[in-house]
C-alpha cells in the first residue's frame, strides 16, 4: 500500500518511470530491513544507522537518501531532518568513442533495422528511451528535424536528422501509420535490452576494448558535435539538458583535439630571441 502510494505520488510530480521504480526499491529494502514495523517506531537514529552502510559508495548513499526523504516529506509528509549531509561524488568523464570508431562500428551492424536504430541513437543523441519511443509522427523528415516526445524532465525538444539517414526513414516509414511506434520486436515495443545486445555484438567484432552502451552513442554525439566547431550553446538543446553546466562536460572530453590547435606565436615570422 504504502509502495503504490510512493509510485502514484512520484507519477502526480513527474519523476521518470524509472527514478519511482528506483525509489520504490529502496524504500522496500528500507521496509525490509526494519521487518516491515510501524514506521513510527523507527527512530531517526535507527534510519541513519541504515544509511551509513552505504558509506563506502557515495551514489548509492545519495540514491537512497533521496528515496527515503521523498517517502517521508511527499508520501508520509513527515519531516526527515538528519544529520547527514550527500557526499560528494567524484565526477568521471564519461567515456565516448573517437569518430573512427563509430564508423567502424556502424560498419560491423549488418542487418538494416538494427544498423538504423544505431545511426539514429547516435545522429540525434538520443537516450535509448527517446528513440524506442518514436513514432512515425514525430518526423519532419522534409525539414530535416524530429520531435522527442516526453522525455527526460517531462520535455518535448526537437532533433536532428542526418542528411544520410533521410532517404532511409522515407523508405522504413512508407508502410507505417503515423501512430504506428518507428521499432517493435516480435512482442510489441523494441526493448533497451535488444539494444544493448546490438552494440555488445557490434563491440565485439569491432575489436574496440572500451565499455560501449546506448548512452555512450549520446556522449560521443556531444562530444564530435563540439570537436566539429559547435558551441557548446548549440548542442545544449539538441541534449534536452536545463543547465548549461550539464553540457559543459562535452567541452572537457572534446579537450583533447584542442591540442592539435596552433598557438598564434607559431605563426609570427618573428621567433622569440632564445635564451
Amino acid at each position: 500500500m504504502l509502495l503504490e502510494q510512493l509510485q502514484k505520488e512520484g507519477q502526480r510530480r513527474g519523476l521518470s518511470p524509472r527514478t519511482v521504480s528506483t525509489y520504490a526499491y529502496c524504500v522496500q529494502k528500507f521496509l525490509r530491513h526494519f521487518h516491515y514495523k510501524e514506521l513510527k517506531c523507527i527512530t531517526k537514529e535507527e534510519i541513519k544507522n541504515y544509511l551509513d552502510n552505504f558509506l563506502n559508495c557515495p551514489n548509492t548513499l545519495n540514491v537512497y537518501l533521496n528515496a527515503l526523504k521523498f517517502f517521508f516529506e511527499e508520501v508520509l509528509h513527515k519531516k526527515l531532518t538528519l544529520n547527514l549531509q550527500f557526499t560528494k561524488t567524484s565526477r568521471r568523464l564519461p567515456e565516448f568513442l573517437t569518430q573512427e570508431e563509430t564508423n567502424s562500428l556502424l560498419k560491423q551492424i549488418e542487418n538494416p533495422k538494427h544498423n538504423l536504430i544505431i545511426s539514429l541513437i547516435y545522429s540525434a543523441g538520443f537516450r535509448v528511451s527517446e528513440v524506442l519511443n518514436l513514432k512515425v509522427k514525430d518526423l519532419q523528415l522534409e525539414q530535416n528535424y524530429g520531435w522527442v516526445r516526453q522525455g527526460k524532465g517531462r520535455k518535448d525538444r526537437p532533433f536532428i536528422i542526418a542528411q544520410n539517414l533521410k532517404p532511409i526513414l522515407q523508405e522504413w516509414i512508407d508502410n507505417l501509420s503515423p501512430e504506428n511506434y518507428l521499432f517493435t520486436g516480435i512482442h510489441g515495443q523494441y526493448t533497451a535490452s535488444s539494444v544493448r545486445q546490438i552494440l555488445k555484438q557490434a563491440k565485439r567484432k569491432a575489436k574496440i576494448s572500451k565499455n560501449i552502451h546506448p548512452h555512450t552513442l549520446r556522449h560521443s554525439f556531444a562530444t564530435h558535435l563540439i570537436q566539429n566547431g559547435y558551441a557548446v550553446t548549440e548542442v545544449q538543446p539538441l541534449l534536452g539538458h536545463s543547465k548549461l553546466e550539464t553540457t559543459m562536460i562535452y567541452v572537457h572530453m572534446a579537450a583533447p583535439q584542442l591540442l592539435t590547435i596552433k598557438s598564434p606565436l607559431d605563426t609570427l615570422s618573428n621567433s622569440p630571441k632564445s635564451l
